[in-house]
């Protein structure tokens, strides 16, 4: 038995061909039955005589049957494979469907989104989404030819790591072998990256898997996935700025996105506060926000730290000295502004060598030319109020890997969720991700978090009475 596309009906009339895939919809005329059958590649229409009439919509089904050409009059122009058909001569039902507890026809934007969630491998089936998950894998694939095309390497970096400053909340991980210690899960691979550097590679990426504590929105997950790179022998922002936006424009461009412009803009943070009244701007006319256009645009010089947002618990955490940083602790200040930094001076006026890459009003990544000396590092956390020793006990790895020769080094993430988000037009980060966590942070599908055996609890060291 030789498998046959539904696309590749078109070239098969008088054939006779195994088709698999899913009943989409069923048409029952009593003698004749019309189901659309829905695989991979396309949708074609087969027609059953006194057969096919139990079969429930979505159920999975192997036909085998002649392919004919339908009748002018019955042509379906809204199918690629509307001019043919398939006349059933025998079928299984491989997987019966049960009555559907949510319905696959449609956006589903209507539905709650728990329940649709709940069946999340159902609402995966509805073209919306299907085409959704597709273009990211195209996407992908096209930011990863473009940076094999610059010699990067990819590396993963590891899930169970130190707790470390970097912004959110960490989520931790309970350590069986060593009791009452814990992981955490990387919040970026942002010290792996720089250790790489340290360790000669040059040009790193990868696709990342990040996890962050924060409350939820339209465009935050709990987990997310960042495309992840660095670069060593940068000295400013411009070297790597250059680069992400030629592997983007190649990106968006091979899953036919629209630039807005060939060059992305360039704006100081401040103009941009003072134009816009915010670091995240939407610079679309309105005709291009209905035909889909992207906007790219890069903001840089921003300040380096901020007072503490005392309603902020994580900020709290972080500035013990009442200032914390804007985007994280290893960016490198401005050439201008090097020596007030390591000296310690004129806080509020120090800029760092940060930039943003936005797009129709969204952050889509962010990075910096970055700190790779111990006395840089240590600039900064004194700054935020911590001790030596507190320092070493949160990333004394780096330092060491600084104190052992590590070369000038800047990088960037894009996360690739919101990028995706923006670029399929969808207001919902969780169009774009397979299997997202709810609005509360219960997975999709499964049923986490959830309660764990007291012995699971007793092998971590770990008492109920203390959850």
């Amino acid at each position: 038995m030789q498998r046959t596309l539904i696309k590749d009906t078109l070239n098969k009339i008088g054939e006779t061909v195994t088709l698999f895939g899913f009943a989409e919809t069923k048409r029952d005329h009593g003698k004749v039955t019309f189901i659309d059958l829905r695989d991979r590649t396309g949708k074609i229409q087969i027609v059953g005589y006194k057969m096919l009439s139990e079969v429930k919509t979505e159920s999975v089904l192997e036909v085998v049957g002649e392919v004919k050409a339908r009748p002018e009059k019955q042509i379906n122009p809204e199918l690629i494979t509307g001019t043919v058909e398939l006349d059933v001569k025998e079928y299984k039902i491989l997987g019966s469907a049960q009555d559907l507890p949510i319905l696959v026809e449609g956006d589903g934007l209507e539905m709650n989104e728990e329940v649709r969630l709940k069946y999340r491998y159902l609402d995966l089936r509805r073209a919306r989404l299907t085409k959704n998950i597709r273009l990211r894998s195209n996407f992908v694939r096209a930011l990863r030819d473009a940076l094999y095309e610059q010699d990067f390497v990819e590396i993963e970096t590891p899930i169970l790591s130190q707790t470390t400053k970097e912004g959110a909340r960490d989520f931790l991980v309970p350590s069986r072998l060593q009791p009452g210690t814990f992981y955490a899960l990387p919040q970026s691979p942002q010290q792996y990256k720089q250790l790489l550097m340290a360790s000669g590679f040059e040009r790193y990426f990868q696709v990342a898997r990040c996890f962050r504590d924060e409350d939820l929105r339209a465009d935050r997950l709990l987990e997310l996935t960042q495309l992840d790179l660095e670069m060593s022998y940068v000295f400013e922002p411009q070297e790597v700025m250059q680069t992400v936006e030629a592997i983007v424009k190649k990106a968006v461009q091979a899953v036919g996105g629209k630039l807005q412009k060939a060059d992305f803009p360039v704006i100081n943070y401040q103009e941009a506060m003072e134009k816009y009244g915010a670091d995240r701007f939407d610079l679309r006319t309105e005709q291009e926000k209905k035909d889909g256009v992207l906007a790219f645009a890069w903001v840089v010089n921003f300040p380096f730290f901020k007072k503490v947002d005392r309603s902020d618990a994580a900020e709290v955490l972080d500035g013990k000295s009442g200032w914390t940083f804007t985007h994280n602790p290893f960016s490198a200040a401005l050439p201008e502004d090097q020596a007030d930094w390591l000296a310690g001076k004129n806080i509020a006026g120090l800029r760092a060598a940060q930039y943003d890459l936005v797009c129709n009003g969204y952050e889509v990544g962010g990075g910096s030319i970055r700190a790779h000396t111990r006395e840089a590092l240590m600039a900064t956390y004194k700054i935020m109020g911590y001790t030596e020793a507190e320092v070493e006990a949160s990333v004394g790895h780096l330092l060491r890997a600084f104190d052992l020769g590590t070369p000038p080094h800047g990088g960037l993430a894009l996360g690739l969720d919101r990028l995706l988000m923006v670029l399929t037009g969808e207001e919902s980060i969780k169009e774009v991700v397979a299997f997202p966590t709810t609005g509360s942070g219960k997975t999709a599908v499964m049923d986490g978090p959830s309660a764990v055996a007291d012995e699971q609890l007793a092998e971590l060291g770990l008492t109920r009475k203390a959850l």
